[in-house]
């Protein structure tokens, strides 16, 4: 995990003695009879001296060898990579996420429901290993539904809104423990979000739908005194709004990625530029050519709810390129539905005494 801190080029410590010429004449210019027990006392006393050099050496290298002993120990995040694609149709939220790992033995990006209102596909490192423990620590485990926040709060400007800041804020709390256990210099750029999460919703007060993408980056700073160690710190979210757009401003899909540097055109641009597959789709589906005028007309909010849902459910697989995916729709009252669920089979969860038995729920239903 970082490079061994040695005092000689083979990595072991090394002690070099210098002969006292005065010393060894001392020795010589003895009284019989003593000359044996003085030279025993002088061969003990530059052992102790050789001794007490070692051990000082080897205390002043202790930070160093237990920075290595930390890195040997230190916790690994596992990230999820992949594309959030968004259509808020008429009176339903479609979504889906793909899958695009970015390193070898990526997760998936997984979807986990926030509150009563709104569910977060997670990407980045929503994953952590340490090598005692095979358990993973998952960020879309044990984490405790956001109940509505009081509506007389005002967030303060470049935070989200009170019920989003909430959300923001429960993540930063649970990824803190983890980032500190970073002690080694990463190679990731300041810019870059080590955590992002997409939320896909609804506002209170009638706002209407929302999607949101919140970021977390985090900071590092060398501790001189312990040589290659290093602290590791995650910043506030960053909350970026990607629906609806500015008043008067076109209605399309959205679509977020991780990394968000990630190369080739998004589905909206795709539609807009009048991809053959997709123009192909359209013009073997009355219904969702239909689709495709309200996409290409900047008025998505018009489409019609299961024409939507099924013509998304038609372009994934064009995009995907073979990854795996996943779909759903979302609406305000009947709360969330699978249409492609993951392949990761569902685990028991701790049921929430206060939660309603009609609130939406992300598992997969039994198979009968």
């Amino acid at each position: 995990m970082g490079p061994v801190v040695s005092c000689c080029p083979d990595g072991s410590f090394g002690v070099k003695l210098l002969a006292k010429p005065s010393l060894r004449a001392e020795s010589r210019r003895v009284i019989p009879g003593r000359g044996r027990r003085d030279s025993l006392y002088l061969r003990e006393t530059i052992g102790l001296r050789i001794t007490l050099i070692f051990l000082w050496l080897l205390c002043a290298s202790r930070p160093d060898a237990l920075a290595q002993e930390q890195h040997e120990d230190e916790i690994v995040a596992n990230l999820a990579g992949g594309r959030a694609i968004v259509h808020v149709a008429k009176d339903v939220i479609v979504f889906a996420a793909i899958d695009q790992p970015v390193e070898r033995n990526s997760i998936p990006p997984r979807v986990m429901d926030l509150d009563a209102t709104h569910i977060g596909v997670l990407f980045g490192a929503s994953e952590w290993r340490i090598p005692a423990d095979p358990k993973p620590v998952r960020l879309d485990r044990n984490f405790q539904r956001v109940a509505r926040a009081d509506p007389r709060y005002q967030a303060a400007p470049g935070e989200g809104e009170t019920d989003l800041e909430t959300i923001g804020i429960a993540f930063l709390e649970k990824l803190r423990p983890l980032v500190a256990q970073l002690h080694h210099k990463l190679d990731f750029s300041a810019d870059d979000p080590i955590f992002q999460i997409v939320i896909i919703g609804y506002a209170p007060n009638d706002y209407g739908p929302e999607v949101w993408v919140v970021e977390y980056r985090m900071e590092q700073e060398q501790v001189a005194t312990r040589g290659d160690y290093w602290q590791t710190r995650v910043q506030r979210p960053r909350f970026t709004q990607l629906y609806p757009p500015e008043k008067h401003a076109p209605r399309t899909i959205v679509e977020s990625r991780y990394p968000p540097d990630s190369k080739g055109p998004t589905l909206a641009e795709m539609i807009h530029g009048n991809d053959p597959n997709i123009t192909h789709l359209g013009s073997g589906e009355p219904r969702f050519a239909k689709v495709l005028d309200n996409l290409r007309g900047g008025q998505a909010q018009k489409a019609a709810t299961v024409d939507s849902a099924d013509f998304m459910r038609a372009v994934l697989p064009l995009i995907a390129g073979g990854a795996p995916f996943v779909l759903g729709t979302m609406d305000e009252r009947h709360g969330f539905e699978w249409m492609v669920p993951p392949e990761e089979p569902a685990e028991k969860v701790q049921e929430d005494k206060n939660r309603p038995p009609d609130a939406p729920t992300l598992r997969r239903p039994p198979k009968p």
